[in-house]
């Protein structure tokens, strides 16, 4: 059998040389166009963060990938458990707000009636094959047959663990939703035969059914192959209705736009805020992903009242122990004196908000 560091080098010879040549090798700022002076976070071919020190370079990324799938895996603990959930409840729900946990970063929200789904996915694999990649490590909380009927979707980018085909797909086909999107996820919508959607930039807003969808900035990055990085938009999403404001983070990095967001449209009654996938190879902080006192920090500078997390303990994505990022955020939570207001769910638990 051959060891599994020479596996390793093997896949990296096959690799860098792809990798090498599908990389972009200029980065221009969008005013060298000559169409005037655009926002900072736009390019000439695609998007970059708020933050100028910002780094994360796709080839390290990328090698890090590979070579972790031949590496050997650590024991992480046992998955989530479920809390039951047949969706009698909230079929039934008129205009109680609710937020339930599906997993990952799928909550199921209701406000005003309306119902609302986050970064929806159904799906037993994060990946761009249905062979390999990355597993669900729990079910849905909820099977997808028993959710009420939903109105709105909202997208925070286009990563796999967040936009999943099939799901997408089959809410369009069978629930026929709007979708809220970044710029640039409108034409891959398109593509796939799914026209009732809405794009929009950092802080361009759109009405529907009685709600207010604000797409807000984020730190983060796009790209669903080597070619196409950083191409389409990212965001975090703000969801205002008559009485409840909802924040929805996506994935993210922290940095210092999380207090604009709070001064606009804040303090928002709950917040979703992802606490997983903070390991970086090189024990730095993660520029994309926020870790648990990070999260607590966003939370601070939106002016939250209530947290949930999400982004942890669903599917084999991240380094860390399943049971640490929620242990580490309510370790935090009990220094800042926000106990309370951490409600730290099962997926398929609600919660009233």
């Amino acid at each position: 059998m051959v060891p599994r560091f020479a596996r390793s080098l093997v896949a990296l010879c096959l690799v860098v040389p792809l990798v090498l040549l599908l990389l972009p090798f200029e980065v221009h700022d969008a005013a060298e166009s000559g169409t005037g002076a655009p926002p900072f976070h736009h390019l000439v071919h695609g998007f970059r963060n708020l933050n100028p020190e910002y780094e994360y370079p796709i080839l390290p990324r990328f090698l890090r990938a590979v070579v972790d799938r031949f590496e050997r895996r650590i024991d992480r603990g046992k998955p989530l458990v479920l809390a039951p959930n047949d969706g009698a409840v909230l079929r039934a729900n008129g205009n109680h707000p609710t937020a339930t946990w599906i997993g990952h970063s799928t909550l199921l929200v209701q406000i005003d009636g309306v119902n609302v789904l986050t970064d929806p996915n159904w799906n037993t694999r994060v990946s761009p094959v249905s062979f390999a990649g990355p597993k669900r490590l729990v079910p849905p909380g909820m099977r997808f047959e028993d959710l009420p009927p939903i109105h709105a979707v909202v997208i925070s980018h286009d990563h796999y663990d967040h936009l999943d085909l099939p799901t997408v797909a089959r809410l369009a086909r069978e629930h026929r939703p709007r979708f809220f999107v970044p710029l640039g996820l409108k034409a891959w919508f398109a593509d796939h035969d799914i026209r009732d959607v809405v794009e929009l930039d950092w802080w361009g807003e759109a009405e529907h059914l009685g709600l207010r969808f604000v797409c807000t900035p984020a730190q983060h990055s796009s790209g669903r192959w080597i070619t196409d990085q950083n191409r389409r938009l990212w965001s975090t999403w703000s969801v205002l209705g008559k009485e409840r404001r909802f924040f929805f983070a996506g994935d993210t990095g922290y940095f210092a736009g999380f207090s604009e967001i709070g001064k606009r449209l804040g303090p928002f009654d709950l917040a979703a805020i992802p606490i997983g996938g903070y390991l970086s190879a090189n024990g730095k902080p993660h520029p994309n992903h926020v870790n648990p006192e990070e999260a607590l920090q966003v939370f601070t500078d939106i002016g939250g009242r209530s947290m949930v997390p999400m982004h942890w303990g669903t599917f084999a994505l991240n380094r860390e122990p399943f049971a640490e990022p929620p242990q580490r955020l309510i370790q935090e939570a009990a220094r800042r004196g926000l106990v309370d207001q951490v409600q730290v769910l099962k997926p398929g638990q609600s919660l009233d908000w």
